[in-house]
């Protein structure tokens, strides 16, 4: 499976709880010439959707309980079955914990609620060239771990 590759526009998706903000950032990012593949509501139906695509997208963001031990476990498995992909995540949870365990599974940014939909076009244009993209609520967190791994 490939990624899809337009010089216009980039391939994303979402998986969130039931959020109205993220709805309408979403609809910026469409304004923006994002194109979003899908908008799932929970893990399971995000893998299962991602399995049905013909193309991949070349970033998915994600916005769960990070705290929840089997999401991390389903994020993992995300990784493992779609190494591709670029992971961002979306969340109001700061703490060293949280962040340090994104980072284990294979994130690669970390947005904070409160971000734009300008913020999330960065992050997404950032990673998809090869960098990293980060809150600065999270860069200390994120700057620790990276010296140390």
């Amino acid at each position: 499976m490939e990624t899809s590759n337009t010089s216009k526009e980039i391939s994303i998706a979402f998986i969130n709880d039931k959020n109205p903000i993220v709805d309408m950032t979403c609809n910026d990012l469409v304004a923006l010439g994002t194109a979003i593949l899908f908008h799932s509501e929970n893990i399971e139906d995000g893998v299962s959707q991602l399995s049905a695509l013909k193309s991949l997208p070349k970033v998915c963001i994600i916005d769960l309980d990070f705290y929840d031990k089997n999401i991390l476990v389903r994020l993992q498995e995300l990784r493992i079955q779609y190494p591709i992909i670029k992971l961002i995540a979306h969340s109001d949870i700061d703490t060293e914990k949280a962040v340090k365990s994104l980072l284990r599974i294979g994130f690669v940014g970390y947005l904070l609620v409160g971000s734009d939909a300008d913020d999330f076009k960065k992050a997404i244009e950032v990673v998809i060239n090869g960098g990293r993209y980060f809150s600065m609520g999270v860069a200390e967190i994120t700057k620790e771990y990276f010296s140390n791994n």
